[in-house]
């Protein structure tokens, strides 16, 4: 993933594009900038990470805004100057511009909307520019355009988002240790006081097992470098050359260490604690190991805090006595990530989340049983309904009045059966027989 500072290092790569590798002559090799290839970019992991990229590469294309970048140092860029220059670049750049923000838009809204089914709320009319507010690498409140603004605020949110994006691996790798030893701590309850003494037993000895490895050399130290030099890049250690390192490992040939390029240089000394084949180490720890040595060296030798190490830089500091006599190294397992205290708070967290959870079920479950209940008395009226359509279609297909309206016998019908004499007012109606 990029670093903290990628997205203004790329807004600024043309700029230093002609930086070029060490013992390079620049008078026998310069090609015009529109030759060379743009560096491959990579995830940063923000949720708007394709519309960022696609933001820079259509910018990067107009002459005059890749014109800019070489006199904007990365301050005026932070700071929203650069955004202005939009103002300037061409018609068909703004164009593909507008068109890339109508896409995030609706994606943006499509999100809102699947966020909502998943929380039971499907039907429910949304406020999408409401929800939008949430989003501040644009400006919701135009949707169809791409302006000044839109620019500033993703320069100004990818910055932040990403100087924060350290802590919030260092914050997710906190969470992850405390689960574990939450879930270890769960699954010792479990068990029978000889089998929790077992367990106990083989978690203390893995323990033991990973960190019994290896002295491990202070990282971006003279010994740590010259491990690499000798392993990795197959020379003599006595042959040392800070200059010559550089070229070596600055792979994309920019003039600088990115954060990339640093951790690749701490795989050695990683490969001493942590090997993916033992049950004693785990890799998620390595990963946080690794970050932990990048952001010391960034610390040490980084002094424009730009997130990059130039040739400059990396030379000062491979002057200095830190660089020549290093203090040791602590590994994690010397610097626990959390108290236990921490480990309480956490596990209370757990709990509450828990009850929470449980408690929307049985809301769920409630909910579900009343709807099952509606859909029977519905399916009950239909029936009802279906047997009352079918038995009038039978009377109107047999010709039978409905009930309720039968026919009355006139005066002059003899019922069967009827002895009863007819009045002396019907006698005389009746015709005389010859």
């Amino acid at each position: 993933m990029w670093g903290p500072s990628h997205f203004c290092l790329t807004l600024c790569l043309w700029a230093c594009l002609d930086a070029l590798p060490v013992a390079v002559d620049k008078t026998k090799v310069s090609p015009p900038v529109e030759d060379l290839e743009h560096p491959e970019s990579v995830d940063t992991g923000l949720h708007y990470d394709r519309y960022l990229r696609e933001v820079i590469d259509f910018l990067e294309k107009d002459p005059h805004f890749r014109e800019k970048l070489h006199n904007t140092d990365m301050d005026d860029i932070k700071q929203g100057k650069l955004a202005k220059e939009l103002d300037f670049v061409s018609h068909h750049v703004r164009t593909k511009l507008d068109e890339l923000k109508r896409q995030e838009v609706n994606r943006l809204r499509t999100l809102i909307k699947v966020k909502q089914d998943m929380n039971g709320e499907k039907g429910m009319t949304v406020d999408h520019q409401a929800l939008l507010k949430q989003f501040e690498h644009l400006n919701h409140m135009n949707p169809y355009t791409f302006e000044v603004e839109d620019l500033d605020r993703l320069i100004k949110s990818a910055t932040n988002d990403l100087e924060n994006f350290d802590k919030e691996r260092h914050e997710d790798f906190k969470r992850y240790e405390m689960t574990k030893e939450h879930e270890r701590r769960e699954h010792l309850k479990t068990l029978d006081e000889e089998e929790r003494k077992k367990e106990e037993e083989h978690y203390e000895e893995m323990k033991k097992k990973h960190a019994d490895h290896p002295k491990i050399n202070h990282p971006g130290s003279q010994d740590q470098l010259k491990k690499v030099w000798e392993e990795a890049d197959g020379l003599d250690p006595s042959e040392f050359d800070p200059k010559t390192f550089f070229k070596l490992h600055d792979t994309n040939g920019d003039g600088y260490f990115d954060e990339q390029e640093l951790e690749a240089l701490f795989t050695k000394e990683l490969e001493k604690v942590y090997d993916p084949t033992h049950e004693e180490d785990d890799m998620m720890e390595m990963e946080e190991e690794r970050l932990r040595m990048r952001e010391h060296v960034m610390n040490e030798v980084d002094t424009n805090r730009d997130r990059l190490v130039s040739l400059d830089e990396f030379i000062i500091a491979t002057n200095r006595k830190e660089f020549l006599e290093p203090d040791g190294w602590e590994t994690l397992e010397q610097n626990p990530m959390y108290t236990e205290e921490e480990l309480r708070e956490f596990e209370q967290h757990l709990a509450r989340e828990e009850q929470e959870l449980n408690l929307r079920s049985s809301e769920l479950l409630k909910q579900r049983e009343e709807l099952e209940r509606q859909q029977e008395q519905l399916n009950a009226q239909k029936m009802e309904l279906q047997q009352a359509v079918e038995h009038m279609g039978r009377l109107k297909t047999q010709k039978i009045e409905p009930p309720g309206q039968a026919k009355v016998p006139s005066a002059v019908e003899i019922l069967p059966g009827d002895s009863q004499p007819l009045s002396q007012g019907h006698q005389q109606d009746l015709p005389a027989h010859s």
